[in-house]
């Protein structure tokens, strides 16, 4: 059988990763301490959330000249990693959709805004970092975009046909910037309206991705 793509570039927090319900009530605590307003459901959670981070915690009311970014993204990663993984599993059919592409002979890889120490924390509960060639982060917290990594990967590979599944407007702009396809799903930390707004292919579920292919 041909496939369209020799390689699939994976987002991962909200695309394989399911820790929505989990960010969601890590910054509600966050404001519920400072009696903010918190977000009333994931559909408002969605709805505010954006790239880059600093934007999102505009959207949800942080005034940094109260408290600088830089400390709110500081604790959010503390309350986060406070029990991320017991909180957090990967999506419904994401195992077998990734033994599916191996087995089809397409290369994947990971791209994601995460700090590289917690992505392969959070990978090694699930013992799936054998499905990619590469596992590419971030080397700090303020997850301020993933472009740079994912174009060196590009070059260094020479790869030419290529497409980037995820959840969000922000792995669009990826896609963009490294010139290959994307695919979005719209159960992650972004609403399917928001992501209409991109123009790519949008599926309901992962289980949906082996047969686009």
């Amino acid at each position: 059988m041909k496939y369209r793509y020799s390689h699939i570039i994976w987002d991962w927090n909200g695309t394989l990763f399911n820790d929505i319900n989990w960010c969601n009530k890590v910054i509600n605590t966050m404001l519920s301490s400072r009696e903010m307003k918190t977000l009333r459901d994931i559909s408002e959670y969605r709805a505010v959330f954006c790239f880059p981070i600093i934007d999102y915690y505009r959207n949800v009311g942080f005034d940094f000249s109260i408290e600088p970014f830089e400390d709110l993204a500081e604790e959010f990663m503390r309350l986060y990693r406070s029990n991320n993984n017991g909180n957090c599993k990967l999506f419904p059919n994401t195992l077998s959709v990734l033994e599916c592409i191996r087995n089809a002979n397409i290369k994947q890889v990971l791209l994601s805004a995460s700090y590289m120490t917690d992505l392969l924390s959070q990978i090694s509960e699930f013992n799936i970092s054998d499905y990619f060639d590469e596992i590419l982060a971030l080397t700090d917290i303020y997850a301020k975009s993933k472009i740079d990594i994912g174009m060196e990967y590009i070059s260094r590979k020479g790869i030419t046909n290529a497409v980037l599944i995820g959840d969000s407007k922000h792995d669009y702009e990826v896609a963009e910037a490294l010139s290959v396809d994307c695919l979005l799903i719209p159960n992650g930390h972004q609403s399917r309206e928001t992501l209409l707004t991109c123009g790519a292919p949008i599926l309901n579920d992962i289980a949906d991705v082996v047969d686009f292919l």
